[in-house]
């Protein structure tokens, strides 16, 4: 799965970077844009957790005969489907798991996701994922699990495939801003990164990104059953700092400190 994971980019040089319209109002990595009412915040975001409002690249026609461009937006991270209720703050309920992730094999049968696959397909840029290994071998205690982080060893963001989608309380007028929730579809894991967790980020390469986000076109099973940029991606074990989301800062993706070996009992 993806549970965590790092951004950087301000949203502006982002669509600027890959040739998109910048749609989020000025809002930062970390930021709302649209119904979900959170004030803007473009300071990097080392800790991004479930329900942050992030920034997400998708493509879309302006009028219904020109050609689709690409749009980056801020969306809620957890997808919420358009026929959940509304909560008594007029937002919606929380009852639930929360949608932040989607399973590559299933995404175009799913209730809850196979409309979105159909033309609401986006990218999750990020500079990197966290995820945690528990620990292994036979009579160790069990204890805190170790958290690695995985990133493009070119330094550049990757792009997780995603699928959003537009909410607003039942009733509510059209002309009422709907909130933009998105989920990071997963696949699984495949070389080194199969050590620390079964299951990984879908990244899409760049060659392929326009592809993705179609709206006139279905899903490609030949992405979903990919691997994108597995060849760029590189891991690392970090500080456990990254373990509480008060915790925000370039420290949670720096190197985990050596730890030093214990002397032998004689």
């Amino acid at each position: 799965m993806c549970g965590r994971f790092a951004v950087t980019t301000d949203p502006a040089l982002l669509a600027q970077k890959i040739q998109a319209l910048d749609e989020t109002a000025g809002s930062g990595p970390g930021a709302a844009g649209n119904a979900a009412g959170n004030a803007p915040n473009s300071a990097p975001n080392y800790n991004v957790a479930p329900t942050t409002t992030i920034s997400s690249v998708v493509k879309r026609h302006t009028e219904p005969e020109d050609e689709s461009t690409r749009r980056v937006r801020s969306m809620r991270w957890g997808l919420v489907p358009p026929w959940v209720k509304a909560g008594p703050d007029g937002g919606p309920e929380n009852k639930g798991p929360l949608l932040i992730n989607a399973r590559a094999e299933t995404v175009t049968e799913s209730p809850a996701f196979r409309n979105s696959a159909k033309n609401k397909r986006c990218l999750i840029p990020m500079d990197g994922w966290y995820e945690w290994m528990p620990h292994q071998g036979e009579g160790k205690a069990k204890g805190p699990k170790t958290p690695f982080y995985m990133y493009a060893e070119d330094g550049e963001q990757l792009f997780a495939a995603g699928l959003w989608t537009t909410w607003r309380p039942k009733g509510a007028d059209k002309a009422t801003p709907p909130l933009l929730s998105c989920t990071i579809i997963t696949t699984d894991s495949a070389g080194p990164l199969a050590e620390i967790h079964d299951r990984m980020p879908l990244t899409i390469s760049s060659a392929d990104w326009d592809r993705w986000m179609d709206p006139d076109a279905p899903a490609d099973e030949g992405l979903l059953r990919g691997h994108g940029d597995l060849d760029r991606i590189v891991v690392r074990e970090v500080s456990t700092l990254v373990n509480s989301v008060r915790n925000n800062g370039p420290e949670l993706i720096a190197p985990a400190p050596p730890q030093p070996e214990q002397a032998e009992l004689f």
